[in-house]
Order: C-alpha cells, then structure tokens, then sequence
C-alpha cells in the first residue's frame, strides 16, 4: 500500500531545493510517516528549524512552522513550548546548526527535559553555506575549510545529549529508512527531551570532496559505518574507530518533565498568594 505524504506537504512547493541523492528527503518521509502512525493533527505539531540545508523543511510540511536563525531553533521552540504544552513540538537541525552555533542551546535542552523531539540530519559537513567542516566531521575527511584533510577529533551527539541529561536518544541512517522511523515514533510518544540522530548523506559537498561516488554508494557507505549496539559492546575501541553505534541509547520516563515543573511551581506560588 502506498502512503499518501501529500496530506502533510504544502504541495505547491514540491519539487524541492535538495541535491539529488540527499539524505534529507529519506528523513522528512520518516518524520511524516511517524507522524501518521502517532495519529497528531497538522494544526497540533509545530516544526520548526534553524538554518541550513535541514532547515528548509518547514517550507514543505503543512504543519504551524517556524523558521528561525542560525542555532536559534531550540530557543525558539522551548517558547513555544512554555506558551503552548499542548503542541508537538519538533526541532529538525543539521549537525553544524545544532552543536556549533547551536551548542549551548542544546545542552540546555537536554538538561531541562522539556518535551520537544530534536531530529538531527548529521551528514558530516555544512552543506548549504559551502562545504565547512563542522562538528561532525570525522577526522582525516575534507571539507573547503580543511582542504589537506580533517585534524580535530569529531563530537559524538548522542553521547553528548545523554551526558546532558537527555531522557530518550537513539540513532539510525538514512540508509535503513524503516529502523530510523521506529526511533522517531518513539522519540515522539516519549514526554521529555528526546534526540534522534539521522546519520545522513550529503553527495555534493561531501560526497564529492572526499571521492565516495554517486548517492547510492553513499547509502552504502553510510551503512557500513553503522554498528548495532549489541555488536558494538563485543568490539574493541580500535576496532569502533570511525563506526557510528546505532540504537535506542536511553529511554527514561522517571523525571518529571520541565513544563509540568513549571506548571506545579506557578500553581504552588498562586496558592501561596492566594492564603
């Protein structure tokens, strides 16, 4: 059976500006396929993006949509968040956009345990403002600002979200469509911060930099990174040197969520006023 994503896209903006081969595309069906099998309605989600290539996503959904600036998305959304609980709140970033400029507020996040569900597309490099490393960037690759080839050791995001206190982490690829979608509609049943990371493909800027063919052998090599979690507890740290681990990390649903915290606080405060 076919799935009908049009019921969730502004159509008339189709066909989009993404480069053939993106990952992009693969995650934003995994998105509105989660989104579906969850049963929200398009006026209770808000999506919103900072900038970059995986922030022209909400130009394309038909959804409440907010496109913001550069490293700014989850500042955003944490406001919208106070102001209306109510929505499904989900921030779609790139990797440079969400740990670079977007660092602190990130970490942020993850400590507050505020119930938003971040979608990190991680392909590597910033593929929108001309191919710099970010980081991401695994060491020893190319990109226009590391032109003889990448000497910084690169962040690992879903360890970083669980050391900042994060409740649900998990990540998938691009290249295994199904699995990542799994971790998306449990990152969205979960309340609290929740993190998935797409380790995704950018053919041009990266692809083409570092020789690793058309699209398709991307795909391939995206996969061949990936290594199961339980696989990855047997393998020596040599071995694990430029793997990415895959799976659900962390799933906690003890903490109280910060909404619900603020809620009881104001509700304490105004019974204290009130006597």
């Amino acid at each position: 059976m076919t799935f009908d994503y049009s019921k969730y896209l502004r159509n008339q903006y189709i066909p989009h500006m993404w480069c053939p081969g993106c990952g992009i595309g693969i995650l934003l069906k995994a998105i509105l396929r989660s989104v579906d099998a969850m049963g929200w309605k398009n006026d209770d989600i808000v999506l919103v993006s900072g900038i970059g290539c995986t922030s022209r996503m909400p130009g394309y959904v038909d959804f409440n949509t907010v496109h913001t600036t550069h490293g700014r998305a989850l500042a955003f959304a944490t406001g919208l968040k106070m102001a209306r609980p109510d929505k499904h709140v989900i921030v779609v970033a790139g990797d440079g956009d969400s740990t670079a400029i977007g660092g602190n507020h990130f970490i942020h996040f993850c400590r507050r345990n505020i119930d938003i569900n971040m979608i990190i597309n991680d392909n590597n490099i910033y593929g929108m403002t001309g191919g710099q490393y970010s980081p991401t960037t695994p060491p020893g690759s190319y990109a226009s600002t590391s032109p003889y080839g990448h000497v910084e050791p690169n962040f690992d995001i879903a360890k970083l979200a669980i050391g900042a206190g994060a409740t649900y982490v998990a990540r998938g690829t691009v290249a295994q469509g199904l699995i990542l979608e799994k971790y998306i509609k449990a990152s969205f049943a979960h309340k609290g911060a929740s993190l998935v990371v797409a380790e995704s493909t950018c053919p041009v800027q990266f692809g083409r930099r570092n020789r690793l063919g058309d699209p398709v052998d991307m795909l391939h090599w995206i996969k061949e990174r990936g290594v199961a979690m339980r696989k990855a507890e047997k393998m020596s740290e040599e071995k694990l040197a430029g793997k990415y681990v895959m799976g659900e990390f962390i799933k906690d649903d003890s903490k109280l969520e910060y909404t619900e915290r603020t809620r009881m606080l104001i509700e304490k405060v105004q019974q204290k006023e009130n006597k």
